[in-house]
Order: structure tokens, then sequence, then C-alpha cells
């Protein structure tokens, strides 16, 4: 009787539920309320839903479009400001972020009919705004792979944001793409420590496998740079291990390198600080004061970004456009 009302809280698995769906399933059963997601030797649980569209407009970036085929995000990340996005599914921003992904099966579909009318102005699509659009799980769906084929052959400009070396099997796409449309990857290393990798990015790969796929993408013809972000306050923040980075990245032959602090807003602040009194319970205070907002005091994060700027210039590796 118990399956029969689980089963009954979202539509046929033939018509694939929406995200509203979802919600409302979770908030009436909880995550066994979606008896179709299935687990993976990863065990994360993964849930085909359809969507209505594909591209999200975005407020207060320095892009208009955004494009996400998964939400929810196996790599983990303790700082990833996508986790406070898990409430509006009635999830929390802890495990169920990363254990729980939903895969947006017909993405490319519903894309190809956005960016083919005539209404559309071929405005940059942000890829991967959200949530990675190279987790492991892309190599079974493929549907990040589908979106930039779409996207290029509507002459729509684009832009990858990955921490995934998984990137490097679309370097043909991405080639190819460039050659009529803007397109640039955005490939996240914020350290080489590989001891804050393994605290702070659980399921990512490891910081060398990232800046090899820089160097393969970048000898395909793509232009790939390095976004050092997020630079975690008392972590990854220390000159030595800004200048280490920094290094390996002018190594792997990017084009570009970014810089940015780490900011906690409402929801992941919460997670973060659980986070940090597990494995570093002597910055929490610090992080209190710190962290009175969402971001750090403008002052501590120029002082941070100087830092990689005299750097990055000795080395000869461009600050992001």
């Amino acid at each position: 009787m118990a399956e029969t009302c689980q089963l009954s809280l979202l539509p046929p698995v033939e018509t694939r539920p929406s995200l509203r769906d979802v919600a409302a399933a979770v908030k009436a059963a909880g995550v066994d309320g979606l008896p179709d997601a299935r687990r993976r030797a990863d065990e994360a649980r993964y849930q085909e839903v359809h969507v209505k569209s594909a591209l999200t407009q975005t407020i207060g970036m320095p892009f208009r479009w955004a494009l996400n085929p998964y939400r929810g995000c196996t790599h983990a990340c303790e700082y990833c400001y996508a986790r406070k996005y898990q409430r509006h599914l009635e999830l929390g921003t802890g495990d169920e972020f990363s254990s729980l992904i939903f895969v947006k099966t017909n993405l490319p579909e519903v894309l190809s009919r956005e960016v083919t009318r005539r209404t559309w102005a071929h405005e940059t699509v942000a890829i991967g705004t959200a949530t990675d659009p190279y987790q492991p799980i892309e190599g079974h769906y493929k549907l990040t792979r589908r979106s930039i084929e779409v996207l290029a052959a509507a002459r729509t400009p684009f832009s990858i944001t990955t921490k995934g070396p998984m990137v490097v099997r679309d370097a043909d796409v991405l080639a190819e793409a460039s050659r009529h449309v803007s397109c640039h990857v955005y490939v996240s290393v914020p350290s080489v420590d590989e001891t804050a990798w393994a605290r702070l990015e659980p399921g990512t790969a490891s910081p060398a496998q990232r800046l090899r796929a820089v160097r393969q993408l970048t000898d395909a013809g793509v232009d790939a740079g390095v976004l050092m972000m997020p630079l975690v306050p008392g972590i990854t923040t220390l000159r030595s291990s800004i200048d280490r980075t920094l290094c390996a990245i002018a190594a792997a032959g990017a084009k570009f390198v970014g810089v940015n602090v780490a900011h906690l807003e409402e929801g992941v602040r919460e997670h973060f600080f659980e986070f940090l009194a597990r494995d570093y319970p002597h910055l929490l205070e610090g992080y209190r004061r710190l962290y009175v907002r969402g971001y750090a005091p403008k002052g501590y994060s120029n002082e941070i970004a100087a830092i990689a700027r005299t750097t990055a210039e000795r080395l000869g590796v461009c600050r992001e456009r």
C-alpha cells in the first residue's frame, strides 16, 4: 500500500515529471516520493525530468541567459552556492544536493526550439552556472554535448564553466563552434593544494587532471582558461598556495585566469559552517566575523585579488576578460 501511495505522487514515467511535480512529491513523502530515481554505482540517485524551458534568464550577472542540463551535483563542493537552489524543491542543502541529481532529458530539444525562433537575439548563453555540466553522469546522457551542438548550429555564442575533465571529450565540437561563434571554456581550479581539494571538493577530479584538460583544449584550438574560484579564506588564500596554483595554471597554457573569494549566501553559509566545525574548527569563529553577510568584506577580497594579480602578471597569465 505504501508503495502504491509513493508511485501516485508523480505522473507515469513515460511523461517524465516536471521539477514542480518533483517538489510536490518530495514535500509529500521526502526523497522516497521519487520511486523512479535510479541509484547508480556512485551511490547517487538520478531522477529524469522534463522541462518546459531550457534557457533561464538571469538577474545581476555578466550574462543574460543560463543553461543547466542537470540539477544537483555529485562533485559535492562544500562551498557551492547552488546548494541554496535545492530549497526550491523542498530538499536540503547538504547531502541531498550531491546524492539526488535531476536530469533534464528533453533539454536539447527544448533548447533547439528556443534558439531557432525568429525573436532569438543570439545573446551569449552561459552553461554550468548552477551545477556542473560535465559531472560524471554527462558521460551517460550527453546532454551538454547535444546542447552545445544546438547552440553552435544556431550560431549562438556560449561559455562553459566546469570542474570536469570530461569537457575534453567535446573538444571537436568546441573547436568547430569556435570558428563561427564566441566560445570560451572556464575550468575551475581554485587551488592545487591536494589536502584542501580533497576536503573542499570531494567528488571532483584532481586539480592536475583539470589542468591537463586546459592544455588539451588549448592545443585543440579552444579558448580555455582557469577560474581560481572560489578562494576559501584561511584554507586556499595563503600567498604560497596562490603562487603554486598560478604557476601550475601558467604551465598548463591557460589563456586567461579569474580570481575571486568565496561568497556564502543564506542556506549555503549554514552548510559550510557545519563543514568548518567538522574539518576546520579553528577557523569557525573567524568565519563568523568575516561572513556577517554573504560576501567577505571588500577590502579583504581586494587584498587577496591583488596578491593573485601580482603573481599572474609576473607569470604572464592574462587576467580574466
